[in-house]
């Protein structure tokens, strides 16, 4: 028995050598507080952040914000404002938000590391790996029964058109259109965060059933591309999704506070969602989802496009490792050849927004829209989430900005807006 212990030991101990991050020639610091003056800011601009936050708590913009500012490697501004729940709980800077969307780009950069690995091709078409998705049919019609007439797909969904919301694969929920809205429903597909006993391959498996909106690659149609990518990376790491994170990027950037589902000793750090009714803040009912997902439930469900949950600091420092083109602390997430082309545009010049484009991780701004200011600078890549969360990372300028908030069902709010300028008008160098 000690024999074959020592045996298994060995095999896993292997297995984790050849997965585990490399370190670096490169040894960048993990983040750390700085005076913004030693990075070319200016103090007394960067203060008048204080005025527009506490503006948007009085005048009943947003219950809370945390906000976060780093230059050069260097937290120069973080603060708390507001309440984190309707209770008028005092809001932390160290609080825990429900980052939603902005959990697709560390999906993407996990299919990015397995990618590295030579596991796959970028190309190759999802049906490889998840069967379910073969002979792909693409919606004609809807017949008054909820029946529906499709055609078949001219090419099949690739892991690129996956990471970059070109596979025809709708958002149920979210969707725009309503047919698809009803049709994910009909067929159970959990779009986005569930307290239910459900996993990411029974959800996959059935929306592989349904049909596109349109043929793969002739469109951009935001998706749960990443959902089905997260149950790829279990099949070809065969772990469960929310243990490579953990292993492969979360421990490694030292990103504790970053979970599908919180450890009991982290749950009085979550911000609740709020909205407002009769002028009042409130704590967002139970609607399609619980609001109380990330620390109650089943915890069965790990979304790559919508589950985790994540701190300002965090985050700040899964992004200031893409500035680093791709190395934190020492240990090397992923190449600098990669990180460059996956800034690139993915999706043609016919099917990208007004002024920016989506790479294979994120939306990146291109000069038209730096061009018009407030903006950041050509090459910022950026994304949000739905819970109302926002960052942008500025190469040029090596400059991070992050806004948390947790709000549902508002209007009002200008404060994304308001911040790109007083960060980019605080710069002094």
């Amino acid at each position: 028995m000690k024999k074959l212990f020592l045996i298994i030991t060995i095999i896993c101990f292997s297995v984790l050598t050849v997965t585990a991050q490399t370190k670096s020639i490169k040894n960048s610091p993990p983040l750390t507080e700085a005076s913004p003056a030693s990075v070319g800011v200016s103090a007394e601009r960067l203060s008048l952040i204080d005025n527009m936050c506490q503006e948007a708590i009085d005048n009943s913009e947003v219950p809370g914000i945390v906000a976060l500012v780093a230059r050069r490697g260097k937290i120069i501004y973080h603060k708390a404002f507001g309440t984190s729940n309707a209770t008028g709980k005092t809001l932390e800077k160290d609080a825990i938000f429900r980052i939603a969307s902005q959990s697709k780009a560390i999906t993407a950069t996990a299919v990015m590391m397995l990618w590295e690995e030579g596991k796959f091709g970028l190309d190759d078409p999802i049906s490889n790996y998840i069967p379910e998705f073969k002979n792909e049919q693409v919606l004609d019609s809807v017949l008054p029964d909820g029946s529906f007439k499709t055609s078949p797909a001219n090419k099949s969904i690739t892991i690129r058109h996956l990471l970059a919301h070109t596979s025809g694969i709708g958002y149920g929920v979210i969707d725009g259109d309503a047919r698809f809205r009803k049709m994910y429903k009909d067929a159970g597909i959990t779009d986005l965060f569930t307290t239910q006993p459900i996993t990411i391959a029974e959800s996959v498996k059935k929306l592989a059933k349904l049909p596109l909106h349109h043929h793969p690659g002739e469109r951009f149609t935001y998706s749960e591309g990443l959902d089905v990518l997260g149950y790829f990376i279990e099949i070809i790491s065969g772990m469960p999704f929310d243990e490579f994170l953990r292993q492969r990027i979360f421990n490694p950037l030292g990103m504790n506070d970053t979970w599908f589902y919180l450890p009991d000793s982290k749950h009085s750090r979550l911000v609740s969602v709020q909205t407002k009714k009769d002028n009042q803040w409130m704590n967002y009912p139970t609607t399609f989802y619980d609001t109380d997902y990330p620390i109650k439930g089943a915890k069965t469900f790990f979304s790559g496009g919508a589950g985790l949950s994540s701190t300002a600091k965090d985050y700040a420092t899964f992004l200031q490792m893409y500035l680093n083109n791709g190395e934190l602390n020492g240990t090397r997430i992923l190449s600098r050849t990669t990180i460059d082309f996956m800034m690139k545009n993915q999706i043609g010049e016919t099917l990208k927004g007004a002024g920016f484009y989506y790479g294979l991780a994120f939306a990146v701004i291109e000069e038209e829209n730096a061009a018009k200011g407030g903006n950041f600078s050509e090459g910022t890549f950026q994304w949000g989430g739905y819970f109302n969360t926002q960052y942008h990372a500025d190469p040029e300028e090596q400059l991070i900005t992050i806004l948390m908030k947790q709000t549902q069902a508002i209007s009002g709010d200008k404060t994304a807006g308001k911040f790109r300028i007083l960060v980019s008008q605080a710069i002094d160098d």
